[in-house]
Order: C-alpha cells, then sequence, then structure tokens
C-alpha cells in the first residue's frame, strides 16, 4: 500500500518544471523532501495530489492510477496541507477544520455528530482546541498553519502531503508538530513533506529525497542521504552534518564556517 510516482514530468502548460521523478511513499512512513527555493518541490505536490496532471509518467495511489479517480475520491485518499495563507473569509477556526470533512459527505449534507467530533480531535492533537471560536483571519500564521494541519487530520485520509508544515511555528510547535507527523506514521499514515531543514528529516523521516532543479538527486534514509557532499550539491555551499551527542541517529546540518 503506497503512494507511487513512477517517472514522472510535471509543471504547468507550456512550462514544465521537472522530469523523470520516481518516488514512493509507504504507508506507515514519512518520507522528507528537501531542496532550494524554486527547484519544484510545490509543483511535484500538487501533481501527486491531482491538482496538476503529470506531463508524462503516472502517480498511483494504493495501485489506482491518480488520473483515474475523481476528485472526491483522490481527496479521500490524499490529504494536503499547504503552506499557511491569510484567507479572505472570517470562518472560525473550528469551521476551517470542519472543511477537512467535506469529501466525506453529499453535496447537499451538512456536517454531523461523526464530523463534528473528527474535528474536535483534530484541534486537540494540534493544541487549537482553546481558540475554535476565533476567526481563522485574525489569528497568527503559526495558529493558521496549526489549523490547516487540522484541517488535513480531520480528513482522515490514509497518505497526507504537507508543503512545509512547520513554516511560521515557533520551536514548541515545530517540536509538537515534528512529533505528531511520527505519532501519524507510527499508525499507518504514509505522509510526505517538504521542508527547508534538514534535520527535520533526522528527527522523524524513515526516507528522504534531495531535489535540485526538478530532478531528483539522491532517495534513501537520512543517514546514508544527508551527507555534507549531497547537501552542497543542491545548496550550493558547504554544510556540516553533526551528530547529536546521547542521540542515536540524531544529526543537526550546519553551514561549514568557510560557507557564511
Amino acid at each position: 500500500m503506497s503512494l507511487v510516482a513512477e517517472r514522472i514530468a510535471f509543471g504547468y502548460p507550456g512550462r514544465p518544471v521537472g522530469r523523470d521523478v520516481s518516488l514512493t511513499v509507504a504507508r506507515g512512513s514519512v518520507t522528507v523532501l528537501l531542496g532550494p527555493n524554486g527547484c519544484g518541490k510545490t509543483t511535484l505536490f500538487r501533481t501527486l495530489l491531482g491538482l496538476l496532471p503529470a506531463q508524462g509518467g503516472a502517480v498511483f495511489v494504493d495501485g489506482a492510477r491518480l488520473a483515474a479517480l475523481t476528485r472526491r475520491q483522490a481527496a479521500r485518499r490524499i490529504g494536503y496541507v499547504p503552506q499557511a495563507f491569510a484567507g479572505y473569509f472570517p470562518f472560525t477556526i473550528r469551521d476551517t477544520v470542519l472543511m477537512g470533512r467535506a469529501v466525506h459527505l453529499g453535496t447537499f449534507s451538512t456536517p454531523g455528530a461523526r464530523d463534528r467530533e473528527a474535528a474536535e480531535k483534530a484541534m486537540e492533537a494540534m493544541g487549537i482546541a482553546g481558540i475554535a471560536d476565533q476567526p481563522y483571519t485574525r489569528v497568527s500564521g503559526g495558529q493558521r498553519q496549526l489549523a490547516l494541519i487540522a484541517r488535513a487530520l480531520a480528513q482522515e485520509a490514509p497518505y497526507l502531503v504537507m508543503d512545509e508544515p512547520t513554516a511560521s511555528l515557533d520551536l514548541c510547535n515545530r517540536a509538537r508538530v515534528l512529533g505528531l507527523i511520527r505519532r501519524l506514521a507510527d499508525r499507518g499514515i504514509g505522509i510526505v513533506l517538504s521542508t527547508h531543514e534538514p534535520d527535520h528529516a533526522f528527527a522523524c523521516g524513515d526516507q528522504v529525497a534531495l531535489m535540485a532543479e526538478g530532478s531528483l538527486v539522491g532517495c534513501g534514509s537520512p543517514a546514508e542521504t544527508i551527507t555534507p557532499a549531497a547537501l552542497r550539491r543542491v545548496y550550493g555551499v558547504p554544510v556540516e552534518v553533526l551528530p547529536v551527542p546521547g542521540r542515536a541517529g540524531r544529526s543537526v546540518c550546519i553551514p561549514a564556517e568557510e560557507g557564511l
């Protein structure tokens, strides 16, 4: 059971962005996608979600070709956490999270007790139950990000695609989200997330994919893939990868002095 990109090309009409990308996200695992700004991470994610058609190759979810599924069918299988945005309408945090249940409702149906329960549990998991009645447009950027993650959790899809889920979060909430991502994977959800922090792959990842100029240039376990040579190839600056004393399997990545 997995979300699979099979040698896909992706981009926009008349503007290709990436090519020949193969990636497998198994249920119960976390894949961390690393790469510089503009390398195509968000466009790749939109293709994995079916929001953009693959320009070559194909995406499969649990063996079904994504292009053959309806939008509702795809959304029941893959949840999406976009980068936080300000919003235009003053929906409450509760209503924003409850929107994640839309894929389980009929065209003219309204949320029932089961839907509200799922939304409440998602808000509690993200620590935002206390601001549930606040307008989404009037809370901080970090709180909006937590609401978007809660919305995806309420969707109860077996896969989650998360575009920089820790952006705008303070240290405490960043640690909370990374811990939650690990726990969700341990419960059987397949997760692929992008980040600008290689350290996050050591914190919660099973697999890391390195992306540059629309292509994957490395894929494997964090320990095998996140090396000074690989990071320099991707980001263009020297980076040190230093083990954390007393924390097996954990390392931190810092720019080497000569690259500052």
